[in-house]
């Protein structure tokens, strides 16, 4: 038995936040809505002696000859000895053995690229027809492939972005004007993002409410990226209420460690409110975006499902081009 072992440098030549990344990421919203996948919850382990925490998500869909289970951690004292803050990896598992198949050593990349290309998939059902300015909170690395995303599926000319660090913002500047092709320009504030531009992302991982309701204008979408964990939250409740469509990923895990957890339990929408899942837009059960002047926010706080869809692509793409060492692991004891 040979399990096939790929470098993160290996991963980047395969797989970007491009159309085909988008698509496979659309597939995995739209099984999850044909009930096709068995997915767990996630499992959080907390290591508070390092400033660390380590997620791991997987799922099982229908059909499929394989299926990934990631490991994602955040230990952020990591700088120090020069190692990165999100290490991460995932397993490629056979669904018709159990046994490991391959092994990515990513260092979060492919998270990144699902993460990208899922926001894509959302600004693609929800975002105005037109963009001719984006917007982003937060100039970290999914500031980087959210706009990436955005880009495969809106061609917008101008980006306004924003972080409390400026210096990190001066340093997306320079790094994504080439790109993304695109205008990009320092915002003063979070208001400025949300009142001068159509669609917007939030990715920051923030605890305390930014968007203030008195922002939002016809005609805008927010993807909200940043809540991930119960407690997280970058929209005040009000502004979740504000708008004329709610979409998530996964309802359940939204309403308890998404962006609409804190509106839930403001007991401003319910279990019984119109919010839909993505995949019921995606497999064509319900519409999106139905008119220029509606306000749609996304919460997406991620599912394993995306990490499966994009593990596939990325181990087909990678044999295809006969990249990776295969490593004997013998047959058993």
């Amino acid at each position: 038995m040979k399990v096939t072992v790929l470098t993160e440098s290996e991963l980047r030549q395969v797989v970007k936040v491009d159309r085909q990344a988008v698509a496979a990421i659309e597939q995995a919203f739209t099984w999850l809505a044909e009930g096709k996948v068995a997915m767990p919850p996630i499992m959080h382990i907390t290591v508070p002696e390092y400033e660390g925490d380590v997620d791991i998500k997987s799922a099982y869909v229908s059909g499929l000859d394989r299926f990934a289970v990631k490991i994602g951690a955040g230990f952020f004292q990591n700088y120090k000895s020069g190692l990165p803050n999100s290490p991460a990896m995932m397993v490629v598992i056979s669904a018709k053995t159990g046994m490991a198949e391959a092994i990515l050593l990513d260092n979060a990349y492919l998270t990144d690229v699902r993460t990208g290309a899922a926001g894509a998939v959302a600004a693609m059902h929800l975002a105005p027809a037109e963009v001719t300015t984006a917007g982003v909170i937060g100039a970290g690395a999914q500031g980087r492939y959210q706009m990436m995303g955005l880009k495969t599926v809106r061609d917008f000319k101008r980006l306004l972005v924003y972080d409390l660090d400026e210096s990190r913002v001066k340093q997306y500047v320079a790094e994504m004007q080439s790109v993304l092709n695109v205008e990009i320009l320092p915002a003063a504030s979070a208001e400025e993002v949300i009142r001068r531009c159509q669609a917007v992302v939030t990715c920051t991982p923030s605890r305390k409410p930014f968007i203030d309701p008195a922002w939002i204008h016809p005609g805008l979408h927010i993807t909200a990226m940043g809540a991930d964990l119960t407690g997280k939250q970058e929209l005040a409740a009000q502004s979740v209420a504000a708008a004329d469509i709610l979409v998530c990923d996964r309802m359940s895990q939204s309403f308890t460690m998404g962006e609409f957890q804190h509106a839930f339990s403001a007991g401003l929408i319910s279990e019984a409110s119109p919010v839909i899942e993505l995949g019921e837009i995606t497999a064509g059960r319900q519409p999106g975006r139905q008119t220029d002047d509606q306000i749609t926010i996304c919460d997406l706080s991620g599912t394993g499902v995306q990490d499966t869809a994009i593990a596939n692509l990325a181990v087909e793409q990678a044999l295809g081009k006969g990249f990776g060492a295969q490593i004997e692991t013998g047959n058993g004891p």
